[in-house]
């Protein structure tokens, strides 16, 4: 069963309920996909049983269509926020992550045809690696953090928060006017353009800056 963990070791003492994702908070995601930019944040939520370790094997499910890797930045909620604003969000995230949003392309298609959720796209086992978190006993600039991926060697992603649509702090905020953020909730902040189909035997590699956190992943 997945577990937070911190980067330097200490424990994380809450476990994850929920994870909010927020999709196309990256413009020039949104144009690759040939999808509109949202007006405003478009959330959807993955269970808790979507989330595996990251630094482990990657399972590909089998029979459903191509599944795409979406890098993100998590953020790890260490206090309760219910209708919160923008000042009150910083001292309730406890940690920065990195996570992929797994997500199966060819039925997230179909769904959005027929004008239904994509949650069977979106949150299905095992959909949501995470990494370890690194535990934030300072305060961040939430507009200059940068995150990569690689694929097989090759840099596929480069996300930087400076160019969210919304961004960090205002984004969860946002979400804490719709959904209550318990502590060990996870929010996925979106994926910036790049993303592609995997295959078995890829190799991943995600860093958080240039040396706050680095983790590796192999799909199988």
């Amino acid at each position: 069963m997945y577990q937070h963990q911190f980067t330097c070791g200490s424990e994380v003492p809450y476990k994850l309920s929920k994870i909010i994702c927020v999709g196309r908070n990256y413009a020039d995601h949104a144009a690759e996909l040939n999808n509109p930019v949202p007006e405003e944040p478009l959330l959807f939520i993955k269970p808790a049983t979507a989330a595996v370790d990251m630094a482990k094997p990657i399972h590909l499910p089998t029979g459903r269509g191509s599944c795409h890797f979406e890098g993100e930045l998590a953020l790890l909620i260490g206090k309760k926020l219910t209708d919160a604003n923008a000042t009150e969000v910083p001292p309730a995230i406890a940690g920065l992550g990195l996570s992929l949003d797994l997500t199966l392309r060819d039925l997230q298609a179909q769904l959005k045809q027929a004008g239904h959720p994509w949650e069977k796209a979106k949150g299905f086992d095992n959909s949501c690696p995470l990494s370890s978190f690194v535990k934030l006993d300072w305060l961040p600039d939430w507009d200059k953090l940068s995150y990569s991926l690689w694929l097989n060697g090759e840099q596929r992603q480069c996300g930087k928060t400076e160019h969210m649509l919304t961004p960090i702090l205002d984004l969860v905020a946002y979400i804490s006017s719709y959904f209550t953020l318990e502590p060990g909730d996870v929010v996925l902040t979106g994926t910036p353009a790049g993303v592609g189909e995997l295959h078995h035997g890829d190799k991943l590699m995600m860093q958080l800056q240039d040396d706050w956190l680095q983790v590796e992943s192999e799909v199988v």
